[in-house]
């Protein structure tokens, strides 16, 4: 009879993955019909399905395969696909930033969580705990790999599906942004710490107001950025002056 693998800390891994499997719930649910969205964009845009599932392997860029499709089809250029591209991701530099000490002891997997990294996979991984001697590595993966592989399947089923059905997708590109909603929600009341919400909401609103839609998301994750280190510097020089 075949064992479970079971760690140095007495935890099967089996717990890992189902721990991660029912965090990961609600990204599988946003993402099934916003992957089917983009397999039903490439489709259309003339692609055979395995466009789909390569480009959802090999790139899982989200909003940036959208973009892609949009580029595509404009017949654009390889630098002006590249530049947009980076434009619209750079976001992720921000991320990476934030989760460099969590990453600092995953081993192997780390630069596949680094590739896997994003908007949704971000959120679960910086407001879930890993389960009591559980191993980090792995919780981590899982989450990353399912959150992949669930949007691989969902533009893989979008690109066939859209090969035998007519379908209006009107609205369908906003799924991502809903999903996100949702998640920043739930970590919102589920979280003890409610300083960083209130900080990027209200970066948020002053870039919007300040500046034009296409550019507040930017200068919105810089502002909130500087906001949350002045705010970490400030409590650590009170911490200094409370024990000096």
């Amino acid at each position: 009879m075949t064992q479970n693998r079971v760690n140095r800390h007495g935890i099967d891994d089996k717990d890992v993955f189902t721990g991660a499997l029912k965090t990961t719930v609600p990204v599988f649910l946003g993402y099934i019909p916003l992957g089917m969205a983009f397999g039903f964009l490439l489709d259309g845009a003339g692609y055979h399905w395995i466009y789909a599932f390569l480009m959802s392997l090999l790139v899982y860029a989200g909003s940036g395969q959208f973009l892609a499709v949009a580029l595509l089809a404009a017949g654009a250029g390889l630098t002006e696909f590249v530049i947009a591209t980076l434009l619209l991701n750079l976001r992720h530099a921000f991320y990476g930033l934030s989760l460099l000490e969590k990453f600092s002891d995953v081993g192997k997997v780390k630069p596949y969580l680094i590739f896997a990294l994003t908007d949704e996979t971000y959120a679960l991984l910086t407001t879930t705990e890993v389960p009591k001697g559980g191993s980090k590595s792995r919780f981590y993966f899982y989450i990353a790999a399912l959150d992949h592989l669930y949007w691989i399947t969902g533009s893989v089923l979008g690109a066939l599906l859209g090969s035998l059905l007519d379908l209006n997708l009107e609205g369908m590109a906003f799924v991502l942004t809903a999903l996100f909603v949702v998640l920043t929600i739930e970590q919102y009341f589920s979280s003890r710490v409610r300083f960083p919400f209130i900080a990027a909401v209200g970066a948020g609103t002053l870039s919007l107001i300040l500046f034009s839609p296409e550019n507040m998301l930017l200068i919105s994750i810089i502002l909130g950025t500087l906001i949350l280190m002045s705010r970490e510097k400030l409590t650590q020089k009170n911490i200094s002056i409370n024990n000096g």
